[in-house]
């Protein structure tokens, strides 16, 4: 089957760029924000922001691959959205990670934020410009 798409564009284009700009920026600024809390907060904070930084990286991992059309990269990038949604869903909805949201404001953001990777997850599933810059 000849490939009908030669450039990754589209959504496939914004997914890349939230994967290898906006996740690690917001990594970095949430990172930032409550680093002088890791002396006060122990290892379980400690443990969540490794894996912060391990879901970026591994979203850097995925984005390069897609934008490069490597074999492998959508599967890359479905785990990558997997995992950054459980580790997002954990900052949520433990006590763990530092937040100043408002009481009873966690179970709206975490719908949120499963919503945001369903979609995104869904969108690579179902995306006939993914199918076809892929040969799948």
């Amino acid at each position: 089957m000849d490939r009908v798409e030669t450039r990754v564009r589209g959504w496939l284009l914004v997914l890349c760029v939230l994967l290898l700009v906006w996740q690690p920026i917001n990594l970095s600024v949430a990172i930032a924000g409550r680093l002088d809390s890791l002396s006060l907060r122990g290892p379980g904070f400690a443990v969540i922001l490794a894996a912060r930084f391990l879901a970026a990286a591994l979203g850097i991992a995925a984005g390069l691959s897609l934008m490069q059309r490597r074999p492998g990269a959508v599967s890359l990038a479905r785990v990558s959205l997997i995992v950054s949604a459980a580790i997002d869903v954990l900052v949520y909805a433990t006590p763990w990670y530092p937040n100043n949201r408002p009481p009873g404001d966690a179970p709206l953001i975490v719908i949120g934020t499963l919503t945001y990777y369903a979609l995104w997850l869904a969108y690579l599933s179902r995306s006939k410009r993914v199918a076809s810059t892929f040969d799948r």
